[in-house]
């Protein structure tokens, strides 16, 4: 049986979460910006409220393609509040389209994914946390990122909503020692690096 982290079960889709996704170093831009949105999301909710409808997201905003999303406008929010299969919360949908506009100025000026990497030097970092009550709820990196995303523009991605997303895309690798994934998970910040 594999040791895991403690907050990953019991469900099949909680657990496959853990085990190949959560902690994965992420490099591509669209799929940075589509995790931020996710987090900003499950502010106030559980993650596994979020994986359940992660599929209804990506249908509902046009596969996340923020090039898309940044057109849309009222007719847009009033199709997705009405929409049963994603959290229908006017401010994080409204927030949701004005951060596709910011994600492309950012992307047109440097690269969302190289703004966001820069801050860790373009490598994930490698955390040993040995307890749950070891990892932070967030730090003084995901709080100064927090508050350069939103001097960008950004909204919903207050520092801890940011260090769980920095979580989720390996910027930081938080599994704990004990969990078979923190060593695998390391040896791809060796291998799958900007």
């Amino acid at each position: 049986m594999k040791t895991r982290c403690e907050w990953a079960g019991p469900e099949k889709i909680y657990l496959e979460y853990h085990d190949t996704d959560w902690g994965v170093p992420e490099y591509d831009s669209r799929a940075l910006w589509e995790k931020l949105v996710l987090d900003g999301f499950q502010a106030g909710l559980s993650w596994l409220t979020i994986l359940k409808k992660r599929e209804n997201f990506r249908t509902a905003f046009a596969g996340f393609q923020p090039d898309i999303v940044a057109g849309w406008g009222a007719d847009e929010v009033t199709h997705l509040l009405a929409d049963r299969g994603i959290i229908r919360h006017r401010g994080k949908i409204e927030a949701t389209i004005s951060n596709a506009r910011v994600w492309q100025k950012i992307e047109a000026r440097e690269g969302f994914d190289t703004f966001l990497w820069n801050y860790v030097g373009g490598k994930p970092l490698q955390n040993r946390w040995e307890s749950p009550d070891d990892v932070p709820a967030f730090t003084p990196l995901s709080t100064q990122i927090s508050k350069d995303l939103k001097k960008e523009g950004f909204r919903f991605c207050g520092p801890t909503i940011v260090y769980a997303f920095m979580q989720a895309v390996g910027m930081v690798n938080d599994h704990l020692v004990s969990c078979h994934r923190h060593a695998e998970v390391a040896e791809l910040a060796r291998t799958k690096s900007r």
